[in-house]
Formats: C-alpha cells, sequence, structure tokens
C-alpha cells in the first residue's frame, strides 16, 4: 500500500463508496418491485424483468450476495479511510476519519441511494440485475455456505424461506391494493373490480324481480291473450306457469317460437315443447356463487326459492352483470330502469328499486342489512303505507312519495342536495 499514491487511495474510496450505494440501492430497487407488474413484464418478454424475477425466487441468495458485497466494499473502503488518516495527520487523525467515512457512507451510499430505488425501483432493479446475476454465479460457493448457516438459525425458530405466502392476498387487501392503485388502473375499471369484490357481500334475494313483478305466460289464459302477450313482451325469457307462479313448468325463450309466432302455427303444444325446463335458486346464493353456477349450467335466468319450495323472485345473468359493469340502458336520462334523472336535479325512483341499485349507481352508502328496496326503506321509516305528496327524510335524504298503488310505494322523488353519507 505505500507504493500507492495518496490521490490514488481517494480515488479506489471513491469508487467502493459508489459501489456500496450500488448494493444498497439494488437491494431496496429488487425488494420493493411491484410483484404482479414484474410478472407481467416477465411474460411479456421484458429480459432484465425475467431476470429480476429469477432472482427473486430465492430471496435468500439475492441478499446473501448483496450483503456479502456491501459489507466487503464497506469494510475496505474503512480500512482505505484509515490508510489515508494515517498518511495525512497521523493516528490522532483516525478518529475523525471514521466519523466522515461514516457520514458519507451514510449519505451517498444507503439513504440517498435507496431512496432514489425506493421511488424508482424498475429503473434500478432491472439494469442491476445483471451485475447480480453474475456476481452469484461467481460467488455462488460463499453465498451457499453463508444461506446454509443462516437457514439453519432460521429453522431453529419455525421460518422457513422456501415457504412464502406473502403473495396471497385477502379480499380486503386486493380491494386496497385496487384503491390505491390510483392512475394505474382506469377509475371505471376500478369500480368494476371493486364491484366483483363485493359480489360476494350479496345474495340473489338482493337484486332478484319479486314474484309479484315477475311477467310471465299463465298457460290458463285464453289463447289469444298469450299470443298477444308473446308480440308485445319486452322480454327475451318468459316463465310459464299454470295458475300461479309457483306452479311454474319451465322458462321460454322467444327465439324458439318466434318463426311459428310469425307464421300463426304456434299452439299450446308447441310452445310446451319449446320451454325449457326450470333452473331453480336457492334463497342465500351468493351473487359471485351464482354467475359461476350460470356459467357452469348454461342458464342466463332462474328462479329463487325458499326452503319450503315456494317462488320468492326471478333472477338473471344480465342482472348480476349489471352489479359489476353498471345499467344496460341507451337513455341519457335513464340511469337504471327503476331510476331517472330529473331536470330539476332529483331523481324519479320507482319503489322496486333495490338498495344496492341506488348505492351502486348515485354512489351513496344506505345501509344493505335492511330492507331491500326504496318501498321497504319508506314502509320501515313510516311504519304505514304514506299518501302521494308525502316528504319525509331517509338516512338524511330527503324523499317525497309521488304515487302509491295499494298497498305499496310505486314512485319516489328523491332530493340529493342535501344528502350525508352514512355508514
Amino acid at each position: 500500500m505505500n507504493e500507492i499514491s495518496t490521490g490514488t487511495l481517494f480515488l479506489l474510496l471513491c469508487l467502493l463508496i459508489v459501489l456500496s450505494g450500488f448494493f444498497s440501492s439494488s437491494e431496496t430497487a429488487l425488494m420493493t418491485l411491484n410483484r404482479y407488474r414484474l410478472r407481467h413484464l416477465a411474460k411479456a418478454g421484458h429480459r432484465s424483468a425475467r431476470l429480476a424475477a429469477r432472482l427473486l425466487e430465492r430471496p435468500d441468495r439475492l441478499i446473501g450476495v448483496i450483503l456479502l458485497g456491501n459489507n466487503f466494499v464497506n469494510i475496505v473502503a474503512s480500512a482505505l479511510a484509515t490508510l489515508i488518516a494515517l498518511r495525512l495527520g497521523g493516528e490522532g487523525a483516525i478518529a475523525v476519519a471514521s466519523g466522515l467515512l461514516t457520514l458519507v457512507i451514510l449519505i451517498f451510499a444507503e439513504v440517498a441511494p435507496k431512496t432514489m430505488a425506493a421511488l424508482h425501483p424498475e429503473r434500478l432493479a432491472f439494469p442491476f440485475s445483471w451485475p447480480l446475476a453474475v456476481l452469484l454465479k461467481v460467488l455462488y460457493p460463499l453465498v451457499w455456505g453463508t444461506n446454509l448457516i443462516a437457514n439453519g438459525l432460521l429453522r431453529l425458530v419455525g421460518v422457513y424461506p422456501g415457504d412464502s405466502d406473502g403473495d396471497s392476498l385477502s379480499r380486503e387487501e386486493l380491494r386496497t391494493v385496487v384503491n390505491e392503485a390510483g392512475a394505474m388502473i382506469p377509475r371505471r375499471h376500478q369500480k368494476m373490480l371493486l364491484n366483483i369484490l363485493d359480489l360476494e357481500k350479496a345474495t340473489v334475494e338482493d337484486i332478484m324481480v319479486p314474484r309479484n313483478e315477475i311477467v310471465g305466460i299463465d298457460l290458463e289464459d285464453s289463447w289469444e291473450d298469450i299470443i298477444a302477450q308473446l308480440g308485445n313482451t319486452q322480454h327475451t325469457r318468459l316463465p310459464v306457469y299454470r295458475g300461479s307462479i309457483d306452479e311454474v313448468v319451465g322458462i321460454l325463450h322467444l327465439r324458439k317460437v318466434i318463426v311459428d309466432l310469425i307464421q300463426r302455427r304456434l299452439d299450446r303444444d308447441k310452445l310446451l315443447e319449446r320451454t325449457k325446463g326450470n333452473y331453480f335458486i336457492p334463497e342465500g346464493t351468493r351473487l359471485n356463487t351464482q354467475l359461476v353456477n350460470f356459467q357452469r349450467n348454461r342458464r342466463r335466468i332462474g328462479i329463487v326459492v325458499d326452503e319450503y319450495g315456494d317462488v320468492m323472485g326471478l333472477v338473471t345473468l344480465e342482472d348480476i352483470l349489471e352489479e359489476i359493469v353498471g345499467e344496460f340502458t341507451t337513455d341519457p336520462a335513464a340511469l337504471s330502469r327503476h331510476l331517472r334523472l330529473q331536470d330539476n336535479g332529483s331523481y324519479l325512483a320507482q319503489g322496486n328499486v333495490t338498495v344496492r341499485e341506488l348505492n351502486r349507481i348515485l354512489d351513496w352508502r344506505l345501509p344493505t342489512d335492511g330492507p331491500k328496496t326504496l318501498n321497504g326503506l319508506i314502509l320501515e321509516h313510516l311504519q304505514a303505507i304514506p299518501e302521494a305528496g308525502t316528504s319525509m327524510k331517509i338516512h338524511g335524504f330527503p324523499v317525497t312519495i309521488v304515487q302509491t298503488k295499494e298497498n305499496k310505494v310505486r314512485t319516489a322523488e328523491i332530493m340529493p342536495m342535501r344528502r350525508k353519507r352514512t355508514g
């Protein structure tokens, strides 16, 4: 060392500090990479992403080679700083050199590089993966021996490096990931993903058409009435029953009878022949489960029944899809089949609009663990059948009854201006 000039020692010291910053920043960058984005890039053929993913498959080896390199350059840097201090100021300068070196390493080899790596992990992790992969091959025997001892100590406390469940996310954790994604996921897609996660919170009763509103074909009606109904219906699939919806025979797809209907060749026998068998859905079935069941059974409509086999309502695949993507409507004023925006900024809602529909379309936070419809909320609030013109506040929303029919509210006006969110 005596033959090496002091200037050269300073250059070597600077090089070691740069190497220390390299090891520190590479560790932070690789460990803070977004694993899902990394997998996507690797599958897309990004070479650096593939290499980084391979390194992260064994984090113990990756950390081992990084720490070996980092500790080595820091120890050598300390030795060089001591030698330079002895040349320039004697033994009294060693303490000063140690303090200055600690400060320099802290700022230039730790804090600044690691902050840069944490803010822009991909920018550093991908190019740094290549020299780290080479170092891992060169130092593999030393890394392997170090990991053998370290992993043995970890096993003594019940930690096994090969086992990792860090990538499994619960529903609420996944919800947080989607919410925190920000601009990385478009707002509409974000909402759809959250709606998918919410499917398991709701059951078929929350979105079904109740039995008293089911539109179907009663085989006990006159044939002229049945033909008129088939010609004027707005639905493509209709339940067929005898006398009562509890005596449902099956589901008729109008496409199967439209030709015979136009050519006036349709009769009761052909109608029954074209009617597909029933598909019953038990009450309490979660929407995510029913979506899979529709796909598995190749069905688009089902009859919801209670534990006694009585019909409660009707659910379609479209109803579940609307819970995810929103309403299928072409009328700009119609927010859904049950909700319309008026010129004065209020909403004209049918009494059978579901609470979930109000929350989803208007971004409200009405409780869903009680009544399932607006009519139910109003009746629960008043404990009576209201008359037209009756006004009230339900969970902070001013509601005015527009029309009632017999024992239920048909339409109501909701003023959202003074609304307040409720949990």
